[in-house]
């Protein structure tokens, strides 16, 4: 274990330029990320699959992504090295993702173009391209705590993380509005090339960013401290003992269906429900993240403890709930208040995110050698549900059509379920489970440098 030197050294706070460096480590995994939610079912449709099939094909991934969790989380914790998995997933990430919006390979080579056989084709890059992604947000996730045993100073990584992850978010919808608006679609092929350019454009900014995250970061010493003693690995069961493992576990799994859920039916809604302009797709979304950047970027300069993480993640599942019951009931006819409502769910999205993967740190503790199993099973259980949502949703959407409604007239779809009733129910269960939790005395000390100075 670490010596007293050590132990003095791993609570003091952290400055400006680490944190930055940290946080900048995602962007990759954020940006493909963001495609996959908000344009895969709506390409894949696009291009002429069932949406039950284009569902197949997401929900290949995210399984692959949920056991590529697992066995990730067990081997970083067995044999350390975040680096090198971040390294090794970020380029299966950079070489897959193309494949995953580009045109069915298995079909050109078999020189048949089925609707099984590009269901199976796009769902085998699906996978790739997901065990990549898995290793490398269970690295920089579980990295996070190995980084400063500073309990306020892992809320503002986790805040930092989070604010970048708007960036990676707001940086695809900019690629994609220049894209849409720089190429026309007539054809299947001409879509395949259009998301083909989204991909290779948001490879090239991710993988920038990868690179200063390894200029800038080090292998975290407070891992390499503990790794010699093998005796120190802590077990598995050892987790599920603890009642909070499964509190902080239902609250995050159900953060992530909030976001991940909500995205992937937002661009649906805003033009099939709301027969909004096309260039909705991208401002709405803009508007989310804008809000949840800024947001993010505010709350790395509160002093956290316990009480504060509960109140601040409440606080923002109960505003989703306001939001979700809105969008269920707003009228085509009243669409302009969807600008409003995108307001308010970048705030929520960002007091959730953020107080929701802090939970874990307050979980984690200093038991630094089980770390990664805990970031690995939350994300395994975050993937399955989030795939097995989005497949039975999708299961009941029929081929996709904009229906005339009349003016005072709301038709309750599938889209509207899935993005208004599906994550505000969530937030509400999720409110409940946060209020029952007993998180332990925050070790913080405040920011060597305000972030905002």
């Amino acid at each position: 274990m670490a010596n007293a030197t050590d132990d003095v050294d791993s609570f003091t706070t952290l400055g400006r330029r680490t944190v930055s460096y940290y946080g900048v480590g995602h962007m990759l995994n954020d940006i493909t990320a963001s495609c996959w939610f908000t344009y895969l079912l709506l390409f894949l449709t696009d291009i002429g699959l069932s949406p039950r099939d284009a569902a197949t094909v997401m929900l290949s991934g995210q399984i692959a992504d949920g056991f590529a969790t697992i066995f990730a989380g067990e081997l970083i914790d067995r044999f350390g090295h975040f680096k090198l998995w971040h390294g090794a997933g970020s380029v299966l990430v950079a070489i897959s993702f193309s494949s995953v919006f580009g045109g069915c390979i298995p079909c050109k080579i078999f020189g048949t173009s089925s609707s099984t056989l590009r269901t199976v084709g796009y769902s085998i890059f699906a996978a790739i391209f997901n065990v990549g992604w898995a290793a490398t947000q269970v690295s920089h996730m579980s990295m996070l705590n190995c980084i400063t045993l500073n309990s306020n100073s892992r809320v503002v990584l986790a805040s930092c993380r989070n604010a970048f992850t708007m960036v990676a978010n707001l940086s695809l919808y900019a690629v994609a509005f220049v894209v849409f608006g720089v190429t026309r679609a007539s054809t299947h092929a001409d879509i395949e090339n259009q998301y083909r350019w989204i991909a290779y454009l948001s490879i090239f900014i991710g993988c920038c960013f990868v690179g200063i995250f390894h200029l800038g970061t080090k292998e975290p010493r407070l891992k390499i401290s503990v790794q010699g003693n093998s005796s120190s690995r802590i077990s598995w069961t050892y987790w599920f003992k603890k009642v909070l493992y499964y509190q902080v576990a239902i609250v995050y799994v159900l953060t992530r269906l909030v976001v991940n859920v909500s995205q992937a039916y937002l661009a649906f809604y805003v033009i099939d429900d709301l027969r909004m302009a096309q260039s909705a797709k991208a401002l709405v979304p803009a508007i989310i993240y804008i809000s949840s950047f800024l947001v993010s970027v505010l709350l790395q300069e509160i002093s956290w403890n316990g009480h504060s993480l509960k109140t601040f993640f409440s606080a923002g599942a109960i505003m989703w709930i306001f939001c979700g019951a809105g969008i269920l009931f707003l009228p085509s006819n009243m669409s302009a208040f969807m600008y409003l409502i995108s307001i308010f769910i970048g705030i929520a999205n960002a007091l959730m995110m953020v107080t929701g993967v802090s939970m874990q740190s307050f979980l984690i503790d200093t038991d630094l050698n089980g770390c990664a199993f805990v970031c690995g099973s939350l994300s395994f259980l975050d993937k399955i549900s989030c795939g097995l949502a989005l497949f039975v949703l999708q299961s009941y959407q029929s081929n996709r059509f904009i229906q005339e409604n009349h003016s005072n007239h709301v038709n309750i779809s599938v889209t509207r379920f899935g993005l208004g009733l599906v994550p505000a129910s969530c937030a509400l269960v999720s409110v409940v489970v946060t209020y029952t939790m007993k998180l332990q005395p925050a070790r913080c000390k405040p920011l060597m440098e305000p972030l905002l100075a």
